[in-house]
């Protein structure tokens, strides 16, 4: 009889956020304190792949590839307070991209052995929780990226992998790794595209929830859906922002009906201590201990169903 696994992380919603791309933020360990966040993205390796040496962007927290080991304590406090914290590679400025299924697993050996093996890296000693791919140039290798990485966690420890495309399907640069279902997260950015998000100035919340539901169709069952939003209107310059209450109101009893809900992912740490963003809407995106207890229990119906069929076939 088969057996199932029900993920308490990624089914009883919670909030993911980018943090690292403005020193006015705060402190990695003050964001964590908060005690609204599930995950926090650390934004961005900027520079890897194709003969690029590794850098990254932490605006005014770390000088540009200088060590930035002043952040380990701050790791394993948000860590052992049971916020998880990934890498995310990529972001709006480069340069990176793959050159070759061997140059990804080249990176992919990069990342494993610098930020989840616990070895000594530009980090310190770390075992970060997750890899992130907020990609947004260059189209090939992501699969393979992903596949190596995969790969790695297969021999050693489980890590999580997450992705965050745009809302249009298919997205112009992940399409191809997110289809080998690899990721657990899906922080799908629903702003600064105006044919999948919602209307501020009207609103109306149909293309969003439109675009949604398209996205709860397109993923595997072991796949988590976010909602990524604007932490301000000021994050999201082509739109897409909610105002907390239409949010509330309008947007959360709608989605977390959805099976393979995770939450809310906001765009950025900094937007969010300029508005209040996350301490307005975080008591509202947990679904609620009957939602869950009700989730648990159609995974159960639904193992028992496939073992008695396997059993009794028809």
């Amino acid at each position: 009889m088969s057996s199932f696994t029900v993920k308490a992380s990624s089914s009883d919603g919670g909030i993911a956020i980018y943090w690292g791309q403005n020193g006015n933020e705060g402190t990695l360990t003050s964001t964590c304190d908060t005690g609204n966040f599930k995950i926090v993205l650390l934004a961005f390796l900027n520079q890897f792949g194709n003969g690029n040496p590794p850098k990254w962007n932490f605006a005014g927290h770390c000088g540009d590839w200088s060590p930035c080991t002043q952040l380990e304590p701050e790791i394993k406090h948000c860590q052992q307070n049971g916020v998880k914290i990934f890498l995310s590679l990529g972001g709006a400025v480069g340069p990176y991209s793959l050159s070759s299924p061997n140059d990804a697993k080249n990176v992919a050996d990069y990342l494993y052995t610098n930020f989840l093996s616990g070895q000594f890296g530009p980090l310190g000693s770390v075992t970060l929780d997750g890899i992130d791919f907020d990609i947004e140039a260059s189209t090939l290798y992501w699969d393979d990226l992903a596949r190596h990485l995969d790969n790695q966690r297969k021999q050693d420890r489980y890590f999580y992998l997450s992705a965050a495309p745009q809302c249009v399907i298919p997205d112009q640069y992940l399409d191809k790794a997110i289809k080998t279902g690899l990721f657990d997260y899906l922080l799908v950015q629903f702003y600064n595209n105006p044919p999948c998000q919602y209307n501020t100035a009207t609103g109306d919340a149909t293309l969003l929830l439109q675009s949604w539901d398209a996205w709860t169709s397109l993923i595997l069952p072991n796949n988590t859906l976010f909602m990524g939003l604007p932490a301000s209107p000021d994050a999201a310059p082509s739109g897409g922002y909610i105002p907390p209450n239409d949010l509330i109101t309008k947007v959360l009893p709608y989605i977390k009906e959805t099976p393979n809900y995770g939450g809310i992912m906001l765009w950025d740490r900094y937007h969010d201590v300029g508005n209040d963003y996350s301490n307005q809407i975080v008591g509202y995106v947990k679904q609620s201990a009957f939602r869950f207890v009700t989730l648990i229990s159609k995974a159960i119906v639904g193992s028992v169903s496939e073992a008695l069929n396997a059993i009794f076939p028809n």
